[in-house]
């Protein structure tokens, strides 16, 4: 599986059903879990984003179609990267000349 961090910023329609934030990753969670991807964390931070989730994911493809169905929503919008797990950093490494 392939790893992701996904920094998010609430929108305005997000911000004003903020309480309802554990329901909501509750059922992100078994949205994404439907679609083959494993929501690692959520966490909420300070500062440019409002928050971070880490992903699991067989592909960029299912990946992408978690984030968009994700955003669909209308409660966030995101910053996705790819992010390599150290099993991976040592293959990437060994290709280098």
């Amino acid at each position: 599986m392939a790893g992701y961090i996904s920094l998010f910023k609430y929108t305005e329609k997000g911000m004003s059903d903020i309480k309802s934030l554990p329901d909501q990753i509750g059922k992100a969670k078994q949205l994404f879990e439907k679609m083959g991807v494993r929501l690692v964390g959520v966490w909420l931070t300070m500062g440019q984003y409002d928050g971070v989730a880490v992903f699991d994911a067989p592909d960029d493809q299912t990946m992408a179609a978690v984030l968009m169905a994700q955003e669909m929503q209308g409660l966030s919008a995101t910053h996705t990267m790819r992010a390599f797990s150290e099993d991976e950093i040592a293959q990437i490494i060994k290709r280098l000349a």
